[in-house]
């Protein structure tokens, strides 16, 4: 069979393209040009355009449509201004060419020079192993701290891609996307950057669900009509009076992001048809900033005059913007149908910001806005948290990172000092973490707290609007205990290091007894051998583990059974060998060995490989044949076979992206997999009678273990049985929906 021919490329139509492509980047850019400033843009584009023009991405295309298409996102989905521009049409030139930081500074100024330098800084992470990832991510946020533009342009390079993922091959797919919803769209959503953040979430789920990514965009199509006439129905009374009220406005009805709504599906448990939040009410109005505050809480009477709100649900970002600079006035109202409503009240301005980000906003056009200090505090934060993160420990690198996500997607808390200032902390905050706030001297110190003045535990979670007063001693002293409570990073990243400082010796003494054993036990102490006993032991970090022998909670003596099973996993693993020194490309090539010129000879074939690879099914999300799935590369236990919708997918794809390889199921044989089916219900007699008779005469499944709950005329049966396959479980779940009394039938892992 001949191959395919390559296709004919049109030089001249491509030229054209990429001239059409660049002027409509220089008319989006016209509004924030000044003199010299085309000029500047023209020279970045030659010089882009020479450094990439042999070069083509994977779908074929020219490389420069990239760097235009970042630049188009930067300026328009932004509002990035002239310097932006210039370093995202040059932002892969040092890294493809032989043109370095100097140059770009001779040819375009400082300010460019060190965007790009930090760009380049944070390229390529998909290759490296996990603590390389972590400390590359760490790059990232230390040129945040320096200039926010590396970051906004870092986000259109990414979002980019994601529109571009369709030529990748499906496991680097996972890993990107992955990588995306781990840390590029919680970092768009702390930047303000909403359309951008909810784009990447989308994407993400079209790449890794496809099939729910599908399935609900078509029901969101299949609904549309139906829910133009209710959102139609819903303003027409609150439009007559804006009208009368004179204020010029923008009502917009528009559904929430389809990753929200699989989500919430996904959360609830409950069928789309029963979602009723699938959109908000959005009233924008277009009134000068001195009016905004009125004119907004007019339009909240407006809307609550026709519609009984839920007290519970009002949520005023307006008097107290979030700490992004989001403001807006949120409420949720019962319409005349019987559905909660959520309904967005903001202004031409603040609607701006809530889409743009703040960041770009604010910083790079000049706005004066009240808000400033919101995205600045937090940026000094996170320099704050990168200067007292440890430097040379590579897991602290991973646990740094873990703490700063666990910050970006947190909402706020407003408190208030004795002496009225106000204190922005995370949602979810303590006495202990306003302490830290304040000082790390003072939450070292701090004994309790007096909230509204009333004596409180330092464990006291604090609520808008509080008065908080700190109480100290000299006496006291940081505790352990206190990482239980605390939320904050900073506090967090505090109290482990006042902890350390007071536990270096009992580090010291753990060292020193580990050491010895293992010279006893004629065994070289490495960093692979010390990482694998820390592992095998369930510390986070060398330091932990050291400090938990020389605290006597782990016996050096049982160092004898880790040798023991170590020898024993070793044995076993021979023929590929997984001991912390493979990584997925290793085993990669081991497969390519052993399936010679088949055209997936790079991917794991469960059910047929087992004699060759050492392999297992995960327990996490007990996968079964059918299911997409990939393998992980374990330090100690073989291959590990995940199922794509893991709840632990997305942390092993963005954080160990080398340990990842491409997984599937061969049918040669038939097997038998443990799957989990929750069945809720309306009881009735008989109703057990009726569901194991499917399961067991039907079909002729074995079950495992059922239990049952009934309670006030309601049934809950959680069943375990082996199934062969997706498709046997399939036929199964139907069956079992027929079965009269039966509401819900969903897999569980």
């Amino acid at each position: 069979m001949t191959a395919a021919p390559d296709p004919v490329i049109d030089l001249n139509l491509e030229r054209q393209e990429i001239l059409k492509r660049y002027r409509r980047l220089l008319r989006s850019a016209k509004p924030y040009l000044k003199e010299n400033d085309a000029k500047l843009i023209k020279k970045a584009f030659n010089t882009s355009a020479e450094a990439h023009k042999d070069m083509r991405r994977r779908s074929g295309e020219p490389y420069i449509y990239h760097p235009i298409a970042v630049a188009q996102i930067a300026v328009e989905e932004i509002g990035l201004g002239t310097t932006s521009i210039v370093a995202a049409l040059l932002h892969d030139v040092v890294e493809d060419t032989d043109t370095t930081i100097a140059d770009i500074e001779r040819g375009f100024g400082q300010k460019v020079a060190r965007i790009i330098d930090g760009l380049t800084k944070i390229s390529g992470i998909f290759e490296y192993g996990t603590s390389q990832q972590a400390e590359n991510f760490r790059k990232m946020l230390l040129t945040l701290s320096d200039d926010v533009r590396v970051i906004l342009i870092k986000l259109a390079d990414r979002l980019h891609n994601m529109r571009t993922l369709d030529s990748m091959p499906r496991d680097k797919q996972l890993k990107i996307a992955s990588e995306t919803i781990y840390i590029y769209a919680p970092l768009a959503h702390r930047l303000g950057l909403n359309a951008i953040k909810s784009e990447l979430e989308d994407l993400y789920l079209k790449y890794v669900e496809p099939e729910a990514y599908k399935d609900t965009a078509k029901k969101l199509r299949e609904t549309k009509t139906s829910r133009d006439r209710f959102i139609n129905m819903f303003i027409k009374p609150i439009e007559d009076d804006l009208i009368a009220s004179g204020y010029p406005y923008v009502i917009k009805g528009r559904p929430k992001s389809i990753y929200s709504i699989w989500n919430k599906l996904n959360k609830s448990k409950k069928p789309f048809e029963e979602i009723y939040d699938l959109f908000a009410v959005r009233i924008i109005l277009d009134v000068p900033v001195e009016q905004e505050k009125a004119a907004c809480w007019r339009a909240y009477s407006i809307v609550t005059d026709h519609y009984k709100p839920n007290p519970d649900r009002l949520k005023d970002w307006i008097s107290t913007p979030r700490a992004n600079g989001y403001e807006s006035l949120h409420t949720t109202v019962m319409s005349k149908l019987g559905q909660w409503v959520e309904v967005q009240i903001r202004t031409e301005r603040m609607n701006e910001i809530a889409e743009k980000g703040y960041a770009a906003h604010w910083k790079y056009k000049g706005n004066d806005t009240r808000t400033g200090a919101g995205i600045d505090s937090w940026i000094g934060q996170v320099r704050e948290m990168l200067e007292t993160a440890e430097k040379g420990d590579k897991t602290g690198a991973i646990e740094f990172l873990d703490d700063f996500r666990s910050n970006l997607y947190s909402e706020e808390v407003f408190v208030f000092t004795p002496k009225g200032e106000l204190k922005v902390l995370q949602r979810g905050a303590t006495a202990l973490d306003f302490a830290f706030d304040i000082h790390t001297q003072i939450g070292a110190r701090c004994m309790a707290a007096k909230v509204n003045n009333v004596l409180v535990p330092l464990s006291h979670v604090l609520q808008n609007g509080d008065q908080v007063e700190v109480i100290t001693s000299n006496k006291q002293k940081p505790k352990e205990d206190w990482l239980r409570f605390v939320v904050t990073s900073k506090a967090k990243t505090k109290i482990k290091d006042l902890i350390k400082e007071e536990n270096k010796r009992y580090i010291t003494d753990g060292k020193d007894l580990i050491t010895k054993r293992l010279k006893i036990m004629r065994m070289e102490m490495t960093n692979e051998l010390v990482n694998q006993i820390r592992a095998y032991f369930g510390s986070k970090t060398t330091s932990d583990f050291y400090y938990r022998v020389g605290k006597g909670h782990i016996e050096v003596k049982e160092l004898t059974k880790f040798k023991a099973d170590k020898e024993a996993k070793e044995n076993r693993a021979n023929k590929v060998n997984t001991d912390g020194a493979q990584d997925g490309k290793a085993i990669t090539r081991e497969l390519k060995k052993i399936h010679g010129e088949r055209t997936d000879s790079d991917t794991l074939l469960i059910g047929e490989d087992m004699d060759k690879i050492d392999y297992t099914l995960s327990k996490c999300c007990n996968p079964i044949a059918g299911d997409d799935v990939f393998g992980f590369v374990t330090v100690m236990d073989g291959i590990k076979i995940h199922r794509v919708s893991c709840p632990n997918a997305v942390e092993l794809m963005s954080n160990h992206g080398n340990r990842i390889i491409k997984a599937k199921w061969t049918s040669q044989k038939e097997l038998a997999f443990l799957a989990g089916l929750r069945i809720t219900g309306t009881d009735r007699m008989g109703l057990v009678n009726d569901v194991t008779r499917v399961i067991s005469n039907e079909l002729n499944i074995n079950m495992r273990s059922v239990t049952i709950d009934s309670k006030d005329g309601i049934f809950e049966g959680n069943i375990r049985l082996y199934v062969h396959d997706t498709s046997h479980l399939d036929v199964l779940m139907r069956k079992l929906e027929r079965v009269d009394g039966v509401f819900d039938v969903v897999r569980f892992d």
